[in-house]
């Protein structure tokens, strides 16, 4: 282990005369990586999050939409927090809005695409 901690210390670049580098430097890659998180991961979450918030906002009755657990159905009410979701002929299903996919554009057997936000 010592001759390790020796080893490492003679690859060590010498030193420069005991100036400390600029602090600014070193905060540089930290900077970057947050930068590039930001872009990659946070902005189109967000986006994505607004684009869902619109589509839940803008549902009304008779309109085909899919749960987040793959439930198909017609809307027959839009409350503040939930919807009551027709899944069957006088089957209907409370969901909060929040667990709406997205609404389906091809009703044809219940197995067409949504236009999903998530």
């Amino acid at each position: 282990m010592n001759s390790t901690v020796q080893l490492l210390l003679q690859m060590a670049p010498p030193s420069q005369g005991g100036q400390q580098p600029n602090p600014f430097v070193s905060l540089i890659p930290l900077i970057l990586i947050f930068v590039i998180f930001y872009f990659m991961l946070i902005r189109p979450q967000q986006k994505k999050a607004k684009e869902h918030q619109g589509m839940l906002g803008a549902l009304k009755p008779g309109d085909e939409v899919i749960t987040n657990g793959g439930i198909y159905g017609r809307i027959t009410r839009v409350g503040d927090r939930t919807i009551t979701v027709e899944v069957a002929e006088k089957v209907r299903i409370r969901v909060g809005k929040e667990y709406i996919a997205g609404k389906v554009t091809d009703a044809g057997d219940g197995a067409g695409t949504s236009e999903s936000a998530s």
